[in-house]
């Protein structure tokens, strides 16, 4: 695949990135530079590799999820300038 400045001018106007008319080609260029790479990583074989979300091998710490702290409705409601039946009221702003 191949970036002409036409297309690098759109690529450009998309990202809302100001781009002189006189420097289109070397940017043309870079894409293709980019896209070079990223064919030469397409053929890199990669049968039977596991997907990996970092580069180091790592666990996840889990918990159990439970309820550890509750039942203090009237401690969080103290603070609200105005509370009403357990809840924080708040002006109506949509009509």
């Amino acid at each position: 695949m191949s970036i002409d400045t036409e297309t690098a001018a759109k690529v450009a106007k998309l990202a809302r990135i100001k781009v002189d008319p006189a420097e289109l080609p070397a940017l043309a260029e870079e894409f293709n530079t980019i896209l070079g790479f990223i064919e030469q990583l397409n053929e890199v074989d990669v049968t039977g590799i596991e997907p990996m979300t970092s580069v180091t091998p790592q666990r996840l710490k889990r918990r159990d999820d439970v309820v550890t702290d509750g039942d203090q409705q009237a401690a969080v409601l103290s603070n609200a300038p105005d509370a009403r039946e357990g809840f924080f009221a708040v002006p109506k702003v949509v009509e």
